[in-house]
């Protein structure tokens, strides 16, 4: 089996594609042998904030027993199967989305203060401010990926005017922030992050290349041909078959987004037609295909995905709930609302799922794409219907490499989430004195 770089690129017109983690990368023991299956954690480390607005239900989040023997609750039910790769925490807080003086308007530093613990700017003279972002921590320090962040979304916001009791919009569409007044506005776009990673860096080229591929409905696998049958001649049977799978992995996803998009190719810089309601879970799934392909293929080792913007009025009729989000999450302990809120909260957690299980299929050594991730999972808001900002709900997902001690629910008394941000830094190698208003490195 011939060596090859963990950068291996299959190269085509206008196309690269990265490939997965195979055992012709793994490292070496004494005399050139390859570590291959035999290697614990053979990929490497990767970290995920995943965001859910408005709120959540937490008699129907919170578990009732603390430690590794506590029962699943309805919202957390989906996950079961990784309860011992899950960290329930409760009794975090973001101070920060309080109002601390500045009146109403959680909704908008909900989102601004979650990942930075910073107070959100309201009438400052640029009209925007927040601190530096938690991703933006990691991601400042990763080198050697094509992508140091991934900021990925569904639903579209508004960058410029106010909205939540005078806060700028950009508050309520951002989770991610590359200065304190520059958003990273994410990309909802399922076909423009696949061309994203998968073009050859050339905009021109790729933007070409896509064109030509869509009007004979082309694959990017068929400009890559004559590049991947020489790899193949180089590597195990066990290597062929996962580049198989994956290979397969990405044709599937291409089918499914030919389904969705227009006939006809969208002219560069035109205005995509918006996503219909109607069809958001097809659109959740295959921005979560485009996050797992990204982590197989270390494009990248730093992602967001917020499902909705804050304030958001999505109705969810295909999980029993035609009913705004928003709107909904302000029950009043109405158990009618109460059952329609806590619909919408089981369904994002079954789509998380979907993303656990992906993740987890994908093998690097004797552990998965999962066991080397930390994957945070939470919103905020605690109660969307008190608008609190203490007891957030939070999970944490993942092994980090085998340096987390999952499997349990843990109480902890009003402890900064920036203290949680810090020790997903830790485990990326990523070490800060200071951030936001954390007070510690929380011990996970």
């Amino acid at each position: 089996m011939t060596p090859i770089s963990r950068r291996t690129v299959l190269k085509g017109i206008g196309t690269a594609i990265a490939l997965p983690f195979l055992e012709a990368m793994a490292p070496k023991l004494g005399g050139g042998r390859a570590l291959g299956a035999t290697a614990a954690a053979a990929g490497p480390k990767r970290v995920a904030w995943i965001y859910v607005p408005n709120g959540i239900t937490m008699q129907q989040w919170t578990p009732a027993e603390v430690g590794a023997n506590y029962t699943t609750t309805r919202v957390l039910e989906p996950i079961k199967a990784f309860k011992d790769r899950t960290l329930v925490v409760s009794g975090l807080i973001a101070d920060k989305a309080n109002a601390n003086g500045d009146g109403p308007g959680d909704h908008a530093r909900a989102m601004a203060a979650y990942l930075t613990g910073s107070q959100p700017g309201k009438n400052v003279p640029t009209g925007l401010r927040v601190g530096i972002l938690a991703d933006q921590l990691v991601a400042s320090k990763m080198k050697g990926t094509k992508f140091p962040s991934l900021e990925l979304g569904t639903e579209e916001g508004k960058q410029v005017g106010s909205c939540d009791s005078n806060y700028p919009c950009a508050y309520n569409a951002n989770l991610c922030w590359k200065s304190e007044n520059q958003p990273m506005v994410k990309d909802c776009n399922p076909q423009s992050v696949f061309d994203r990673l998968f073009g050859a860096g050339n905009p021109g080229e790729s933007e070409e290349a896509r064109q030509k591929r869509l009007a004979r409905r082309k694959s990017v696998l068929d400009f890559v041909l004559d590049d991947a049958k020489g790899l193949q001649n180089q590597v195990s049977s066990t290597d062929k078959r996962k580049m198989d799978e994956y290979m397969t992995t990405i044709r599937e996803i291409e089918t499914r987004l030919n389904r969705t998009e227009p006939e006809t190719p969208i002219p560069a810089g035109a205005v995509r037609p918006e996503q219909k309601s109607r069809e958001f879970p097809v659109h959740v799934k295959l921005m979560i295909d485009m996050m797992v392909l990204a982590f197989q293929a270390d494009l990248t080792r730093v992602i967001t995905f917020p499902f909705t913007n804050e304030l958001s009025a999505m109705k969810y009729p295909w999980c029993g709930a035609d009913v705004t989000h928003h709107g909904t999450s302000h029950h009043m302990n109405n158990p009618e609302k109460v059952e329609l809120i806590t619909k919408i909260q089981v369904f994002h957690m079954q789509q998380f799922a979907y993303l656990l299980q992906k993740l987890d299929a994908i093998k690097e050594g004797t552990s998965s794409v999962l066991d080397n991730s930390l994957i945070a999972y939470g919103s905020g808001v605690s109660d969307g219907d008190r608008h609190n900002h203490d007891n957030l709900p939070f999970i944490l997902v993942g092994k980090g490499g085998g340096t987390v001690a999952t499997g349990q629910h843990v109480k902890v008394n009003r402890v900064p989430i920036n203290n949680m941000w810090l020790a997903m830094a830790e485990r990326m190698g990523v070490k800060a004195d200071k951030f936001g208003d954390a007070t510690g490195v929380f011990k996970i």
